[in-house]
């Protein structure tokens, strides 16, 4: 976790370690880099309550230096990782890491809901469990590949409409991660996607079509561990104001085995609800209310 510590002009909350009397610094500093950016942060460790869940001796990071764009301007004032430990600074674990490693957890899963619902800006982080409301039918379980990202594999096709496409036939890896807004789709796929969807690319960069014709475009789905997972034009069509685009982007970052790789982002977890296991190193998925 990073906790920004400089804000002196903003509104973000901070973090004072004088107060805290469980409090320790390891003085280890490290360089992490955000796209175009890049800030220093210490590492420390202290104890990390979210609502009723305490952690004990939790490391996380404190910045030490950053460049005021863009976070200042985020409304958030740090990063909760829930990754892997061999995917952060040091080998760091994660909170639920942490708590399965102190044999703390009532149940070693976490969950996450996003609204479909385009006039909610909403969503849930569930520690320790699940939330039935918020999902229907059967949680299906997919085995994690690779213990770095929350990775899957596809090793079956994937159809447009009633039509198989011949993608990952031979096989593709996806990262379920909350923290991309878009999907990604693996880029060699691109121009057939493209072309199923009937989406332009405008001068902005922006794969758009036409509003009127959204709903007689084809369900994309994906078929993961035998499992199907469609995703239907109301999915991955954004609509702002009457102008709508497609809710993807190109991924170009290849996976270790060298099989295409895909991001499911948000315009995938809005539709279906995700459990984390991470005792067991497996993914849920079921259809969100």
């Amino acid at each position: 976790m990073v906790d920004w510590k400089e804000f002196e002009q903003s509104n973000h909350n901070k973090f004072n370690p004088s107060q805290s009397s469980t409090f320790r610094n390891n003085g280890q500093t490290y360089t992490l880099s955000y796209d175009f950016v890049s800030l220093v942060v210490v590492l420390v460790f202290d104890t990390m309550t979210v609502q009723n869940i305490v952690t004990d001796n939790q490391e996380f990071g404190l910045s030490e230096s950053e460049p005021s764009y863009p976070f200042y301007y985020l409304d958030f004032d740090g990063i909760l990782g829930m990754a892997y430990p061999s995917l952060a600074v040091g080998g760091t674990p994660t909170v639920m890491q942490s708590r399965l490693q102190q044999d703390q957890l009532t149940q070693p899963l976490f969950s996450f809901y996003f609204s479909r619902q385009p006039i909610y800006q909403y969503g849930e982080l569930i520690l320790e469990g699940v939330d039935t409301q918020l999902y229907s039918g059967q949680i299906v379980w997919i085995l994690v590949t690779r213990e770095m990202y929350w990775q899957l594999v596809i090793r079956n096709k994937c159809a447009i409409g009633d039509q198989a496409t011949g993608w990952c036939s031979q096989g593709c890896q996806a990262i379920v991660d909350m923290g991309t807004f878009l999907l990604a789709v693996s880029q060699q796929y691109m121009t057939s996607f493209l072309q199923s969807t009937g989406a332009q690319e405008n001068e902005n960069g922006d794969f758009v079509v036409n509003c009127d014709s959204v709903q007689s475009m084809p369900t994309i789905t994906f078929i993961i561990s035998g499992s199907h997972f469609p995703l239907p034009p109301s999915a991955y069509v954004l609509n702002n104001n009457s102008y709508c685009m497609l809710g993807i982007e190109a991924s170009y970052l290849p996976s270790s085995s060298g099989e295409p790789l895909w991001i499911l982002g948000n315009v995938f977890l809005k539709e279906y609800y995700s459990v984390f296991d991470v005792a067991n190193n497996h993914v849920g998925f079921a259809l969100s209310t």
